[in-house]
């Protein structure tokens, strides 16, 4: 019996795509280099300021002026946070069907508190989230199931009655490992890849698709 569905923030509650883009093109801008179309920054938005930074300047974590540049791009995307940033099509509907036959859902997110809170109050969704875990909550990030245990143990639901939803191969193995049911947003980003191989119990093409396994 499912009791509790968790879900991803970025690229599975929320395509938070065009404002990650909107800050690394700023930075670009601000270099003298043209913008880059949405479509060549999109794969990279669940790695966060590390994958936006490599696709807009082909910086890593091993260039001396990275920590800078990460914080130069986090203090622009702080100040945009909720500029084009939407609920998927079809995610209200889900939040509302789950509430409406009383299944808790929350948020587990590789994004700092910092930027989840607010981000999560712009889209209006706050106030009903029973749990909201970011990266930084636990001290470790997914693949780790730390964040998910934390989830769980918030909500006083065990994890065999947990969906995990989410777009990345680190959700489906943070899933996994904490015992959880683990389903693949493929309307999210993917980083690029093919999920048939990650290993999930189930993939769905739109939000709505994840009723049937309540």
């Amino acid at each position: 019996m499912i009791k509790a569905v968790l879900l991803d923030l970025d690229g599975t509650l929320a395509d938070t795509a065009p404002d990650l883009s909107y800050a690394i093109n700023r930075m670009r801008e601000a270099r003298g280099l043209p913008p880059l179309p949405l479509a060549a920054t999109r794969p990279y938005t669940s790695l966060g300021a590390r994958g936006l930074l490599d696709a807009g300047l082909d910086v890593t974590p091993e260039h001396p002026d990275y920590d800078a540049l990460r914080e130069e791009f986090l203090g622009i995307y702080s100040d945009n946070l909720c500029r084009e940033t939407r609920l998927f099509p079809g995610m209200a509907e889900l939040l509302d069907e789950l509430e409406h036959r009383a299944t808790l859902w929350g948020v587990v997110t590789n994004k700092a508190e910092r930027y989840t809170h607010p981000l999560l109050k712009l889209l209006g969704v706050h106030h009903r989230a029973a749990c909201i875990i970011g990266g930084d909550t636990t001290g470790r990030i997914k693949p780790d199931p730390a964040p998910l245990l934390a989830a769980s143990g918030r909500i006083g639901i065990a994890p065999p009655d947990c969906i995990y939803l989410g777009d990345d191969r680190r959700d489906v193995e943070a899933g996994r490992a904490a015992g959880m049911q683990v389903v693949v947003a493929k309307f999210g980003y993917l980083n690029g890849n093919d999920p048939e191989n990650w290993g999930a119990d189930a993939m769905i093409d739109q939000p709505l698709e994840l009723l049937r396994f309540l």
